[in-house]
């Protein structure tokens, strides 16, 4: 099959251009003192659409699908993760824009261009891959909903223009009386938190550019939502139906990764000296080199496959969690080999190697951990384990 068409390729070279001449800049200088991505550089990404992929076009969108939008991730990824991520900021919230109708058209138009962004706040100190634990609790006053809880691992709390709290409530309609979910959009000014929301940013070994946060939500009041995208007591659902999707942007920032590090390493092997010879002439790097490439390209081609089972409205649970899991595992591996190529150089802040490697890590981690793929996929090829009581 032929997954790159004219237009994609256009596509993929743009981003590409734009990762090498803007991104890896930036992230060179700011990854090492933890700065946040530069504001002028979010417009730039919003006026080459990038925020907008998936966004119809009747909303100001470019109206593509699950394909384009890795395509552009991967690329995005190779100059910084955090910016590869930073797009799903538009692409993935759309729907959850709150507002009236002609407010929310406004809106989702503002965020094509990347001038209205959102965050989600669904992790919670004890609860992370069973989303269905959580305990932060949305109370409906009247047309409002009043929010109550702690959220954990929240990333881009304070940039966003509106954040999205998967909430517990108390729903009548749900089966046994069992509480239901709603995730309640909270607007608020860009740079802050919400009022009534408290937080601190959580330290991490990596994924800089932007700030993760621990959030308290202490009566914080957002208006009810009636539009499509606000699936008021099922919400968990909704979200959980998402993931196919997060799960390729995950993959193709792994393969963007780990296509990043096996290019600087092969730079650096065909300019480092020893014993009076490059190092691309021995053996053992070559072999090294060879097998980094055949993972990179492996996964890559999974997750092309993926990607179109995807955008034709085909089940793709096992492959969305096959390309995640496959590419992020492979992302480690890659960036560990690229690290050992470079020596005592790799595991310095003078080559962007060691910025790899910490953001590849993650990828196992984040949008359902490697075990938690390992489970679906297992699931799907032989059914859920028999419970004996």
């Amino acid at each position: 099959m032929t997954y790159l068409t004219p237009e994609r390729i256009l596509m993929r070279d743009t981003a590409r251009a734009f990762a090498r001449d803007e991104v890896t800049p930036v992230a060179n200088a700011l990854d090492p003192v933890q700065g946040d991505i530069p504001r002028a550089l979010i417009e730039k990404m919003g006026d080459l659409g990038f925020f907008g992929i998936m966004i119809p076009e009747e909303h100001g969108g470019l109206g593509l699908g699950a394909f384009e939008y890795c395509l552009v991730a991967e690329e995005l990824a190779r100059g910084w993760m955090s910016v590869a991520s930073l797009i799903a900021r538009g692409n993935g919230f759309y729907r959850s824009v709150p507002g009236s109708s002609v407010d929310r058209r406004r809106k989702i138009e503002a965020m094509a261009r990347g001038r209205y962004l959102g965050a989600a706040a669904l992790s919670e100190p004890q609860t992370g891959s069973d989303l269905s634990s959580v305990a932060c609790r949305a109370r409906r006053e009247g047309d409002e909903w009043v929010i109550t809880g702690n959220k954990y691992w929240c990333t881009f709390a304070d940039g966003a223009d509106f954040i999205s709290v998967l909430c517990k409530i108390d729903d009548p309609a749900a089966p046994d009386g069992k509480a239901g979910t709603v995730a309640v959009a909270v607007e608020k000014p860009k740079g802050e938190l919400p009022a009534g929301c408290t937080g601190s940013p959580i330290p991490k070994i990596g994924y800089f550019g932007w700030k993760t946060w621990e959030l308290r939500f202490e009566g914080v009041r957002a208006p009810v939502q009636e539009h499509a995208g606000t699936s008021t007591g099922r919400a968990f659902q909704a979200t959980a139906a998402s993931l196919g999707i997060a799960r390729a942007h995950t993959a193709a920032r792994s393969i963007g990764l780990a296509q990043a590090a096996l290019d600087h390493a092969i730079g650096y092997a065909r300019e480092r000296v020893q014993f009076g010879r490059p190092i691309s002439d021995f053996q053992a790097i070559r072999f090294k080199i060879a097998t980094m490439a055949t993972e990179i390209e492996a996964a890559r081609q999974l997750m092309y496959h993926t990607c179109v089972e995807i955008d034709a409205g085909r089940t793709a649970t096992a492959e969305t969690s096959m390309v995640k899991y496959f590419a992020s595992e492979m992302a480690e591996r890659v960036t560990s080999e690229a690290l050992q190529i470079l020596g005592g150089a790799g595991y310095t802040t003078l080559h962007p190697i060691e910025r790899y490697w910490r953001d590849a890590r993650l990828t196992k981690i984040f949008e359902g951990t490697s075990e938690i793929q390992q489970r679906i996929i297992s699931d799907v090829l032989l059914g859920k384990p028999t419970r004996r009581d």
